[in-house]
């Protein structure tokens, strides 16, 4: 496909659907459990990529499923920790935790990746990262700390996906199938929690909500994934704030939430983040 070369820029895209899939996401919770709609949104991406290797008629085969493989079950369990930090801490808590996953990264990045950031991109990405605190808000009390260590574990291993992620970008691997092993994990792994605990039994009129949390994610995950193949994994990082951004922009056009001084100063923050990144270039060891 001859798509566009934004390179990081695709991070744009990716968090426009991510804020999407989040409104969404927010309509289903009403109704559906976490693991309910992980599978949901994930059974879509399967279904799809599934569809278009036949149709373009291209292998999912890999040298490198070792890698996807790690990728997929570490992004899983991640997904997993994140939904379960939803549901016991304040939801600005809990994405708070979850959106130090580009603190992560950087801190992974020289061993990993064995490059060294620029310091004005670490930089951005703290500056990024105190934005997000600022717009949201988050706090957390003494019984709260099991959870709030394991939304900080979120993050933690979200920060070591994207650097496998990058990885697999770097290796040759198309994002397609990056995706797809991401689904299938996340698809096979939220299914049999929905076996052994419990299933809402669906009818009509939900089929376009999880039709279109299905096809955000999906945009979002390919868009995500491209960003990190063809760009800097810390300016993808620290654009990934973004999403945190529309999110609460969405809030305001759809649930009427309004934003105080304090937090319009953390949208200029978070904008700013962005813009140092963009302009920033890695530099190797």
């Amino acid at each position: 496909m001859n798509l566009p070369r934004l390179g990081s820029l695709w991070m744009l895209v990716a968090a426009f659907f991510f804020a999407i899939m989040g409104v969404l996401v927010k309509l289903g919770a009403e109704k559906f459990g976490s693991a309910e709609l992980v599978f949901y949104r994930s059974l879509f991406g399967l279904v799809f990529i599934t569809i278009m290797t036949r149709y373009y008629k291209v292998t999912l085969k890999t040298p490198l499923i070792r890698t996807h493989m790690k990728r997929a079950i570490l992004g899983f369990i991640s997904l997993l920790c994140f939904f379960f930090s939803i549901s016991e801490l304040p939801l600005a808590t809990a994405i708070t935790l979850n959106y130090t996953s580009p603190l992560f990264l950087a801190m992974a990045i020289p061993f990993m990746l064995h490059e060294k950031p620029r310091k004005s991109l670490i930089l951005a990405v703290i500056i990024g990262f105190i934005g997000v605190a600022l717009l949201l808000k988050p706090s957390l009390h003494i019984e709260e700390l099991i959870a709030g260590t394991i939304g900080l574990l979120s993050g933690a291993m979200a920060g070591v996906v994207y650097v496998h992620v990058t990885q697999l970008g770097r290796a040759g691997e198309p994002d397609w199938r990056t995706v797809f092993y991401f689904t299938l994990v996340c698809t096979v792994g939220s299914g049999l929690w929905m076996l052994f605990y419990h299933s809402t039994a669906l009818n009509w009129q939900d089929i376009p909500l999880l039709l279109g949390i299905g096809a955000a994610s999906t945009i979002a995950q390919l868009a995500m994934t491209r960003a990190y193949r063809t760009g800097n994994p810390l300016v993808v990082g620290s654009l990934a704030y973004t999403t945190v951004l529309l999110a609460s922009l969405f809030g305001i056009l759809i649930w009427g939430e309004m934003l105080s001084p304090d937090r319009w100063l953390a949208v200029a923050l978070i904008i700013l983040s962005g813009i140092i990144s963009v302009r920033s270039r890695p530099k190797k060891t």
